[in-house]
């Protein structure tokens, strides 16, 4: 594994060379360093070209992510919020991992559970002692017909 490669979980690590890092003035507050300093990151990873996915992994990550993708289907993680270029660009990273490895996992699939006979054998006496208590109300000439 290379220095600048990026691990998601044990069996999937980003190559470095997949990422593009662009570096920008970042906005807001901080006189005149924020006017010198190019600290704003943006990490850019296109996951439909990516070596790293398998393609059951791809499908899922594309599928999971597409909100989040550009119209050429890249992944931007945009970090502004420290005033170091190196901060802004590890969180950037970090954010990356957590957005993919998120992504990528697999739900445990529910499993039903079963009603015990008990319990269905109670909802049923209930149900019956409503509908008599209905049934005591009703006006016993109605039921005659006359």
């Amino acid at each position: 594994m290379a220095a600048d490669d990026l691990p998601i979980t044990a069996d999937v690590t980003i190559p470095g060379a997949e990422l593009t890092v662009t570096v920008s003035r970042s906005s807001g507050p901080g006189g005149q360093h924020v006017n010198t300093a190019d600290t704003r990151v943006q990490l850019r990873w296109n996951p439909g070209e990516s070596t790293a996915l398998s393609d059951e992994q791809r499908t899922r990550a594309l599928h999971r992510l597409a909100s989040r993708l550009t119209g050429d289907g890249d992944l931007l993680i945009t970090c502004e919020t420290h005033r170091s270029q190196h901060r802004n660009r590890e969180e950037a990273r970090a954010r990356l991992a957590g957005a993919v490895r998120a992504a990528l996992h697999r739900p445990r699939p529910r499993r039903r559970t079963r009603m015990p006979g008990a319990v269905r054998r109670k909802r049923l006496e209930q149900k019956k002692r409503r509908g008599e208590v209905k049934k005591q109300r009703r006006d016993p000439t109605r039921d005659r017909g006359e």
